[in-house]
C-alpha cells in the first residue's frame, strides 16, 4: 500500500456505519465483514501515484499557455513556432506583421530567403532582414530553440539606425561635395595667378581675385550654415526657456535679411500689441533671415515679400512669408527641407545659397515645438508658414 493516499472521511463512515448496524442488533461477524469490504474498496479504487512525466499534450498547454502569458505584453515583436507552424504571436508581433500570421508556415508568413534559411538551422541564430514589413525597413531575427520541437522568435526593429547611418552617409557626401567646388574654384584661380604672374593683364588679375573672394566667402558661409544646424540639431530636444516678443524679433531680423539694398521690396503687416512665445532669441532671428533672404532671392525682384504676424487658432502666433515670384513645382515641396535640396541647383549657387537655410529653419521650428508650412503655386509664389505656441496668460 506505499505510496496511496489514506481516505480518512471514507473509513469513519464505514467505522460509524458498523456501529449503526450493531445497534440494529445485526451480527457481529457480518458487521465486520462489511466493514472489511467497504475499507478494502477504497484501496482499491486509488490508484498509486506514478513517477512517469505527464503526457507530451498536457506539458505543451502548460508551456504554450505560459509562454503566451510571458510574452503578450513584451515591447519587441515574439513568436513561438511549433516546428515552423506560428502557435503564439504577440501584440507587438500582430501589429508589425499582421494578426492573420498566427496559424501560418513561418516561412510563408515571412517570405524572406534570409528568414526562411535562419527557420531551417538545426539550432538558434541571428539574421538582418531588410523589407520584411516594408521596402525600406530592417529587422534583426534571432530564432531561439525551447526543444527539439519549440522555438521563439524575435524581431528587433532597425529601421530608424539605418536610416540615421544613411543620413549620416548622405549628408557627410554632400557636405563634402559642396565644399569642394568652392575649395576646387580657390584653387584653380590661384594656381593661374601663381604660374603666369605679372604676365596676366590687370583687369584679369582683379577678375580672378574677385572670384576667389567671391568663393571664399561663400565657403566661410557655408560652413557657418553647417555649424549653425549642427548647434540646432544638437538642442533640438530642449525646449526654450526665454519670454520674447515675437513681433519685435521679426521687424530686427526681417530687416537684417533685407539688408540695405532690398529694403524697399520689404513689406512688414505687424500687429499693434506684443505677442509673447517662449524661444530662443538667436535662432528664431535667424529663422526670420533665412525665410526673408530665400523670399528676396528667389522671388521676383519687381515684386514685394510681404511678412506678417498674427494670430492663430489654438493659441498659436502665425508668421508668413510671401513672395510673388515664379513659385516651385508640387513635386519639389516636400524635399524643401532636406539639406542642400536645390529646385534649381544653377540659379541657387548663383544667387549664392547654401541648400541648408530651409534644414535650418525646419529644425527651429521643432525645436520651439512650432509647425512648419510651405505651400506654392507656379507664376504666382511661395508662402511659407511657421506656426509657434503662445504663451498662456
Amino acid at each position: 500500500m506505499e505510496g496511496r493516499s489514506i481516505p480518512t472521511a471514507g473509513l469513519a463512515i464505514a467505522l460509524i456505519t458498523g456501529v449503526v448496524l450493531l445497534f440494529a442488533q445485526i451480527d457481529l461477524m457480518i458487521v465486520i465483514a462489511i466493514v472489511l469490504v467497504w475499507c478494502a474498496s477504497f484501496w482499491l479504487a486509488t490508484p498509486p501515484p506514478s513517477d512517469a512525466p505527464a503526457a507530451p499534450t498536457e506539458g505543451v498547454q502548460l508551456t504554450r499557455s505560459g509562454m503566451r502569458d510571458l510574452i503578450e505584453h513584451s515591447g519587441l515583436p515574439v513568436l513561438m513556432l511549433d516546428s515552423n507552424r506560428i502557435i503564439e504571436a504577440n501584440a507587438a508581433a500582430r501589429e508589425a506583421i499582421g494578426a492573420h500570421i498566427v496559424g501560418q508556415d513561418a516561412r510563408v508568413a515571412f517570405r524572406h530567403p534570409v528568414a526562411v534559411d535562419l527557420l531551417g538551422r538545426p539550432g538558434g541564430g541571428s539574421v538582418n532582414v531588410q523589407g520584411l514589413t516594408g521596402p525600406r525597413s530592417n529587422w534583426q531575427m534571432t530564432r531561439q530553440p525551447i526543444d527539439g520541437r519549440y522555438c521563439l522568435i524575435e524581431l528587433i526593429n532597425r529601421t530608424s539606425e539605418a536610416d540615421v547611418s544613411r543620413a549620416h552617409t548622405d549628408f557627410v557626401a554632400n557636405a563634402s561635395h559642396e565644399l569642394r567646388t568652392p575649395l576646387a574654384s580657390i584653387i584653380g584661380y590661384m594656381e593661374t595667378l601663381a604660374d603666369e604672374g605679372e604676365a596676366m593683364p590687370p583687369k584679369q588679375v582683379a577678375k580672378f581675385y574677385a572670384t576667389v573672394l567671391r568663393e571664399a566667402r561663400r565657403l566661410q558661409t557655408l560652413v557657418d550654415d553647417l555649424m549653425s544646424l549642427s548647434r540646432v540639431e544638437a538642442e533640438k530636444h530642449d525646449q526654450p526657456r526665454e519670454r520674447i516678443d515675437f513681433g519685435s524679433i521679426i521687424r530686427l531680423a526681417a530687416g537684417d535679411g533685407a539688408g540695405p539694398d532690398r529694403q524697399d521690396r520689404l513689406e512688414l503687416v505687424m500687429p499693434d500689441d506684443p505677442m509673447m512665445i517662449r524661444g530662443d532669441q538667436k535662432q528664431l532671428e535667424q529663422l526670420v533671415r533665412n525665410l526673408v533672404d530665400n523670399a528676396l532671392k528667389y522671388g521676383s525682384p519687381q515684386e514685394n515679400v510681404t511678412v506678417t504676424l498674427s494670430q492663430g487658432e489654438r493659441a498659436m502666433a502665425v508668421l508668413t512669408v510671401q513672395d510673388r515670384g515664379e513659385g516651385i513645382a508640387p513635386e519639389h515641396l516636400p524635399h524643401l527641407t532636406r539639406r542642400f535640396y536645390r529646385t534649381d541647383p544653377s540659379r541657387s549657387r548663383a544667387a549664392g545659397g547654401t541648400g541648408l537655410g530651409l534644414a535650418i529653419v525646419k529644425h527651429i521650428v521643432e525645436r520651439h515645438r512650432g509647425r512648419l508650412d510651405i505651400s506654392s503655386r507656379q507664376g504666382q509664389g511661395t508662402v511659407v508658414t511657421v506656426r509657434i505656441p503662445l504663451l498662456e496668460d
